[in-house]
This record gives C-alpha cells, sequence and structure tokens, in this order.
C-alpha cells in the first residue's frame, strides 16, 4: 500500500510550487502557438490525474502495477509544471486546480475510512457509484411534475407501495437498485432519448424482475422488463437465430420499453397510470378504459375497478419505486456504493461464470458478482464453459480482481475444483462383486487379464442424471454448447433438461 503521508507532502509540496510559480506568470499577450501549447500542457496535466486515479483504484483493489502507476503519473505532473514554467501560455493557476482535487481526494481517503476501502472511497466524485442521480435530465422531468409529486404525498395507494419498499420489499428494492446501477450505462440512454424519466425505468424494472436479466414468468415473460414473446416481436425482440432471446439483453429490452411507452404517451398523454396498466394489463384494456373515463383519472373507482387485482398493485408499486429511487434520503435509504464503471475483460484461460464469481470474491460488494456478470453477459449460462479468448463485459473493479485472482494462483485452481468436480464420483463401491449363475449354470470363469473384451468406445449418447445442466455435460465430454443444445433441440438460455433424457453427444471430444 502507498504511504498516504509521504503522498500528500509530496501533492502539497508540488502545490505550493505551483502557487508560487503562478506569482511569476507571464501576463503580456500570448501567440496562438503558445496558446497551444499550454493547452497541450494542461491536457498533459488532465491525461496525469487520470491515470493516478486509475492507480488508486488498482492499488485499493491490492495490485501491485497501482503503487508504480501512481508514481509515475505524479512523476509526469512534474515535468509539466516544469515545462509551465518555461511555457507562455500555460497557466500555472489552472495546473494548481488539479492538485487541489487530488489534495482533497487524499485528505478524504485518510478521513476515518476502513481499511481496504480507503481509496476508492476517498476519490470523492471520481468514481461513478450508485448514488441516486441528482440532475439527470429524465429524473429531473419526473421530479419537477408538480401532479407526480401530488400524487405520491396524497394517494394512499402509492403511500402504501413506499411502506412495502421501505419494509418487507426493501432487500428487493435495494437488490434491483445495485443490479440497475450496472446496467444503467446500457439502459438509461434509450429513456433519455426518448424524454421518458429514468426512474420510471428503474421502478418498471424492480418491479418486474429485481433487475435479474434471465427474469422469466409462469405466463411467459421473459427478460429485466419481462416482454411477452408476441409483444417483444412487435419490437424487434425475440431468438436472434443463434439460440439467444434478445428478450434477456438489457440493452435491447430498454430500447423497446421506451418505444413502447412512446406509444402510450401517444394514447394518454402524461397520464403515467394509464402507461403503466397497458404495461402491465395490455394496452388494448388500457386504451378502452381511458377512452370510457373521458378524462377521469386512473384513481377514479368506476376507472380503478375495471383493471384486475394484479394492475392495481404493479402501478402504484412502480411510481413508488421510481419515488423512492428519486427521494432516497427522505425515507431513510442509503443505496449501495459501488464501483460501476464499464469495462471489460479477456478470459486468459476457459472459465465458467460460476468459476469467476468464486476466484473473483466479494471485492467490496456484499453479494459478489455473479449477477452482475449474468446480467452484462446474458447470452452465456452461468455454468457454461467458456474457451479463453472470450471477452466479458463487467466493471473496472471486476477487470481488476481477474487479473489477479483468476489468472493463476491457488484461489483460480480452487474455483475450477469446485466447478468442474463431479458430484457422482462421491459414491464409491467397495467389497466384492458377486456374479449370479442363471438356469443352474455355473458362473463363468473370470478371464485372464490377456483375454479380456476391449473397453468400449466412448459413449455417444448420454442420460440426463438427477441435478446436471447442459453446461456440467458440456464441460464433462468436452462440447460446445451451442453445438450441443442445437443437436437436442433447446432453446437458450434456459436449456431445460429433464431427469432421464437422453443427449445426443454431436462436437464432443471425449
Amino acid at each position: 500500500m502507498r504511504d498516504p503521508v509521504s503522498t500528500t507532502l509530496r501533492l502539497g509540496a508540488l502545490a505550493l510550487a505551483l502557487a508560487l510559480a503562478g506569482t511569476a506568470t507571464d501576463a503580456q499577450a500570448q501567440s496562438r502557438r503558445d496558446r497551444e501549447a499550454g493547452e497541450a500542457l494542461n491536457q498533459r496535466m488532465l491525461d496525469a490525474e487520470a491515470r493516478y486515479r486509475q492507480a488508486l483504484v488498482q492499488i485499493a483493489n491490492d495490485d501491485p502495477a497501482g503503487m508504480d502507476a501512481s508514481n509515475a503519473a505524479l512523476e509526469d505532473m512534474e515535468d509539466v509544471i516544469l515545462a509551465c514554467e518555461k511555457q507562455r501560455g500555460c497557466s500555472v493557476p489552472q495546473l494548481l486546480t488539479t492538485y487541489k482535487r487530488l489534495l482533497k481526494s487524499d485528505a478524504d481517503a485518510q478521513a476515518g475510512q476502513g481499511p481496504g476501502d480507503a481509496d476508492i472511497d476517498g476519490l470523492e466524485g471520481a468514481l461513478p457509484t450508485a448514488d441516486v442521480p441528482a440532475a439527470a435530465s429524465a429524473s429531473a422531468l419526473l421530479a419537477e411534475d408538480e401532479r407526480f409529486k401530488r400524487m405520491v404525498q396524497l394517494n394512499p395507494a402509492v403511500q402504501a407501495s413506499i411502506r412495502r419498499w421501505l419494509t418487507d420489499m426493501r432487500v428487493s428494492l435495494m437488490t434491483s437498485h445495485e443490479n440497475y446501477q450496472y446496467m444503467q450505462h446500457l439502459m438509461s440512454p434509450a429513456f433519455k432519448r426518448s424524454g421518458l424519466p429514468e426512474a420510471l425505468l428503474f421502478g418498471i424494472l424492480a418491479k418486474e424482475s429485481n433487475g435479474r436479466v434471465h427474469a422469466r414468468s409462469r405466463a411467459g415473460a421473459a427478460g429485466p422488463l419481462q416482454f411477452m414473446p408476441a409483444t417483444g416481436r412487435r419490437f424487434g425482440l425475440g431468438p436472434d437465430g443463434t439460440g439467444f432471446d434478445t428478450r434477456y439483453d438489457p440493452r435491447l429490452s430498454a430500447d423497446a420499453a421506451a418505444v413502447y411507452l412512446n406509444e402510450r404517451f401517444a394514447q394518454h398523454g402524461n397520464e403515467i397510470e394509464y402507461w403503466l396498466a397497458g404495461y402491465n394489463g395490455g394496452e388494448g384494456r388500457a386504451l378502452r378504459v381511458y377512452r370510457e373515463a373521458a378524462g377521469r383519472s386512473f384513481w377514479d373507482p368506476g376507472v380503478y375497478n375495471q383493471f384486475p387485482a394484479e394492475t392495481k398493485d404493479y402501478v402504484p408499486m412502480v411510481i413508488a419505486a421510481a419515488w423512492l429511487y428519486l427521494h432516497p434520503q427522505e425515507y431513510g435509504l442509503t443505496f449501495p456504493k459501488i464501483d460501476v464503471r464499464p469495462a471489460t475483460f479477456t478470459l486468459e484461460r476457459p472459465a465458467s461464470i460460476y468459476e469467476l464469481t468464486i476466484c473473483l470474491g466479494n471485492g467490496t460488494t456484499r453479494d459478489g458478482y455473479m449477477r452482475a456478470l449474468r446480467n452484462l453477459n446474458p447470452s452465456y449460462e452461468a455454468d457454461s464453459l467458456l474457451p479463453a479468448g472470450t471477452t466479458l463485459a463487467g466493471s473496472t473493479r471486476m477487470a481488476s480482481l481477474y487479473k489477479r485472482w483468476c489468472v493463476r494462483g491457488e484461489r483460480a485452481d480452487l474455483a475450477a475444483e469446485l466447478v468442474n468436480g463431479d458430484p457422482r464420483a462421491a459414491i464409491v463401491r467397495t467389497g466384492a462383486i458377486e456374479v449370479l449363475s442363471t438356469d443352474g449354470d455355473p458362473p463363468p470363469a473370470a478371464l485372464p487379464p490377456s483375454a479380456a473384451a476391449p473397453a468400449p468406445a466412448p459413449a455417444r449418447t448420454h442420460r440426463v442424471a438427477r441435478g446436471e445442466t447442459l453446461g456440467s455435460i458440456a464441460q464433462r465430454y468436452g462440447c460446445d454448447v451451442p453445438v450441443l443444445a442445437r443437436a437436442n433441440g433447446l432453446r437458450a438460455p434456459a436449456y431445460a433438461l429433464r431427469q432421464g433424457q437422453s443427449l445426443k453427444l454431436e462436437g464432443c471430444s471425449r
């Protein structure tokens, strides 16, 4: 770990040097070439600051390269300062702003943070976290809707739903928020482009799936926003020809939901309750009730009672989750603070998402990374063995932990052993094997070793045992999961098997 005192002193000394140098800044008019040179130095300083902050994240992840990277960034800043003092057109006070930010970050990191978390939590404003966005345009749109505010404050149904989210369903709300943060960069742009409230997207996600992209209802709705097959097809969602159902894709499902809700806006105006009633109970019913209502609100008894119980529950629950997303502090909510910056990493050895979940560990999270990995890589089954060279979507934290724990070493080997172990190997037969005779004939004499029959050829079919999955069977026989699935008519992503089913082992190497 870095020495926080020495780093702070170094930053402080550099800041003082900058301040003194600033008093000697040449105030004469600068040439265009001088200004461009000064701007280039300013950009170098910003780049060095970004590398320094990234190095702090590496240090927090116990990455030994972090210390060298932070020192290199500081040395680059020193070089920029020396060059700036000699360069007309370079603003030393502007460079001083960078050091002020870094000094504040370092001071925050030492202000009582727990071991291992100080470097990350000290970077206030530097890392995207799970805090509710304060000024996102879509969120502001919803927050400024006075009708919406009055409804939330006065409507007993929504108040009751807020109470449910804060009590029996608090864990679901927190889980939904954490899951959404990992997918926000994929899902929110569609709503923002359409002028739809991002908080409404979160409310639908929380109620429909808790942010689990592989959620599926008994009625056949699927994905993070639970599209039925027919509705999904209307908006371009469904099987993509590879066995993957794009209803499970967070980006594509959000795109479809934005188009769907814009259709509802065209029919119902700003009546968000009718939008949600159509989303849950079918747009045909919602449109018929809306036209018959002749301007009455969704909450009018003559309107409200025309919807089924599920829709009566659904509408206020979504609105309540959206409201809590915007105003957590008013209700004593503190959403998890996590590093969700998107990144990719490439497997250096074959592994499944299950295996990665084990070797990555918890990091600074409560539940680890399996759900985030599954949500960001929806086309892969959790137990499917992915070949080396596969690129997975994740976060910068996951990418760093993968390099540290999953490429080689005891934890990587342990994870592979735990995932690849066959539970049936625990059954050990002991004692002599009795050979029974038939029809009174004596049992045949045992063949000498030289006369033993040759070993049978590897089986070309496999009978599914209890608890087996397609991924574990593919791993056992060296098969490619998609090839094995197609050979047996199995559909992604569930690849549902039944005990006793016979599988054709096509494309298997052993």
